[in-house]
């Protein structure tokens, strides 16, 4: 459902009986890649990924190295490499499976456990009201879609599992950035000059005029709007799935801008946004 999660703020704990198997495994493969250790870097980078498990979404480099067989040195550099093309995010925690795995159609342990959680939700909203409903993270500056339920409106939206969308554009993105701080968020956009990339004619085109967006956000408790900012015709309303810190996701309804009044659909939003916080995170203080 981690720089901030902005996708991920939280690891998965192990189920009983899944350290004995994992550690097993990882005992086996220490042994089998220490006798002959590949040459090739795409069977090294093949050990790096199949050395994480649901059980263990997150390693240390010293783990890596044990459950790879390979010298701690040839790993870190490998890891460095990984983790600017994406295979593989740096976290407080050590490394876990990146966001490229989840645009080639597999998904890190995290996300899918978020995906799992909030499905039923998405098809309670699209059931309820009849627009389609999203599930994304932050990469970036990029949102990436976890999920997507939707009935005969849902052919209409070009958005896909594992699709991305510039943040700023789209409801769940702004939902998201929201949750940052200011500093942080100035800061991924820094680059960019002043001016934002635009989709449509009603795109936010400036840092100071999305800064002043997700202000209003805040005051909204978290409601994201998208007013044909990404897609003409198209309208979505979004709020923020947290814990304790930034969000790791958020959840949206979309559709046709002529059909949908997206503040009126907004508590209902919220309202679910909340449920599955709820659910994500049982132990923690929710965002009021």
């Amino acid at each position: 459902m981690t720089s901030p999660l902005i996708v991920d703020d939280h690891v998965g704990t192990s189920l009983p009986g899944q350290d004995g198997r994992a550690s097993a495994a990882a005992d086996t493969a220490q042994a089998r890649h220490r006798s002959s250790p590949p040459n090739s870097m795409i069977e090294r980078m093949t050990l790096i990924l199949d050395a994480f498990d649901p059980g263990t979404p997150t390693l240390s480099l010293l783990e890596l190295a044990e459950r790879t067989g390979l010298p701690r040195s040839t790993v870190h550099r490998i890891l460095d490499q990984m983790i600017r093309l994406r295979w593989l995010a740096h976290s407080a925690g050590g490394y876990r499976l990146g966001m490229r795995p989840l645009e080639l159609g597999g998904l890190a342990a995290d996300h899918s456990e978020v995906r799992d959680v909030v499905n039923p939700l998405l098809y309670e909203l699209c059931q309820r009201t009849g627009f389609v409903s999203h599930l994304a993270v932050l990469d970036g500056r990029d949102v990436v879609y976890l999920d997507k339920v939707g009935g005969r409106f849902a052919a209409n939206l070009p958005t896909r599992l594992g699709g991305r969308l510039p943040a700023h554009t789209t409801a769940v993105g702004k939902a998201i950035l929201a949750s940052l701080d200011p500093a942080h968020v100035d800061a991924t956009y820094r680059s960019y000059r002043g001016r934002l990339p635009v989709r449509t004619t009603h795109t936010i085109r400036t840092i100071a005029d999305l800064l002043r967006e997700l202000e209003q956000v805040r005051l909204r408790h978290g409601v994201a709007l998208d007013n044909e900012e990404s897609m003409t015709g198209i309208s979505c309303v979004a709020a923020p799935l947290r814990g304790r810190g930034p969000a790791t996701a958020a959840l949206s309804l979309c559709g046709d801008t002529r059909a949908m009044d997206p503040r009126r659909l907004a508590p209902m939003v919220l309202e679910v946004a909340r449920e599955a916080g709820h659910l994500l995170f049982p132990c923690r203080r929710r965002w009021q």
